[in-house]
């Protein structure tokens, strides 16, 4: 089935303004030319996109999932206009990575930087995302390579281990449980805790733990950024749970105190994924192999098929 690109456009306008009058004018077509193209659609489709009320229209379910479509090739022809734009400023070849907080304050700006040294004509987008998001940006090709922590919740991803790491608490220089060296969860469990904002790896697992303690985790305080978190835990205000290599960098600038969290689950793999294809674009393959030599297969458990 073939469809023209102003029709669904139509659809969209449509769905935006919740009029077939208004969506008409928007996309400058005649009434009577638009309902008839809608009318057309509806019936090659053999459903109905919208239903008509008193006030307007209404999208369907068939007609949110196409609109949810259109928004996607509208994305996708906005990328492919960019690209091919850039060919003719000498740019050769575009990546979007799209990666959690923790690896893009740990390990991930070095290796990009390294690669946009050797490959100057490839332009690096970078969006930061939770490790769900991540998965989800690669797998509906909104991004060419995520980097995430596990669970891993996509199917249509392929793997690599990327960089292992630890978690580590950060609690003020003046807290009782500062002079200590490490310290189990349960411990935590008794103190507010300032984390990142829901949906964020740390932040389920944390509270995933909790759950399975009996507990609830007394999470008074979620923001976005590392640097947020460490400047409320020197005010006092909570302590907190984040990659170890990002908790010593800050104690070298706040008030606070890094003890190891003494959990099998603090340490963790940040894995790397594209989507499951038989061939990856040149330009993908490079910057894989680049982060992650070809025999870095990710871990038994980061393999376990997405539920």
């Amino acid at each position: 089935m073939r469809f023209d690109l102003t029709t669904l456009n139509l659809v969209l306008a449509i769905a935006d303004t919740r009029s077939i009058t208004r969506g008409a004018e928007r996309e400058n077509i005649a009434l009577a030319a638009a309902s008839k193209r809608l009318s057309d659609l509806e019936t090659r489709l053999g459903v109905a996109l919208f239903e008509r009320r008193a006030r307007g229209v209404e999208a369907t379910e068939a007609g949110r999932a196409l609109v949810r479509h259109v928004r996607g090739l509208h994305a996708s022809l906005h990328a492919l206009e960019s690209e091919v734009v850039e060919f003719s400023r000498g740019i050769k070849g575009h990546l979007r990575v799209a990666s959690n907080a923790g690896a893009i304050s740990e390990c991930l700006p070095a290796d990009l930087a390294a690669f946009s040294q050797a490959h100057g004509q490839i332009r690096i987008s970078l969006e930061d995302l939770t490790s769900a998001e991540v998965q989800a940006a690669v797998a509906e090709g909104r991004a060419d390579v995520g980097i995430f922590v596990a669970p891993l919740l996509e199917g249509r991803l392929t793997l690599r281990s990327y960089r292992r790491a630890t978690l580590s608490v950060i609690v003020p220089a003046g807290h009782a449980l500062a002079r200590r060296r490490s310290l189990r969860f349960e411990e935590l469990l008794d103190h507010d805790i300032v984390g990142l904002h829901h949906g964020a790896a740390a932040d389920d697992l944390m509270r995933a733990e909790a759950e399975g303690r009996g507990r609830t985790l007394k999470a008074r305080l979620q923001v976005r950024g590392f640097d947020a978190i460490a400047q409320l835990v020197e005010a006092g205000l909570g302590v907190a749970v984040m990659p170890t290599a990002v908790a010593r960098r800050f104690a070298q600038i706040f008030a606070i105190r890094v003890l190891a969290l003494a959990e099998p689950w603090a340490e963790r793999e940040y894995l790397l994924a594209v989507r499951t294809q038989e061939r990856l674009p040149t330009v993908v393959q490079r910057f894989v192999d680049a982060l992650c030599p070809p025999d870095s297969t990710a871990s038994p458990a980061a393999e376990r098929p997405a539920p």
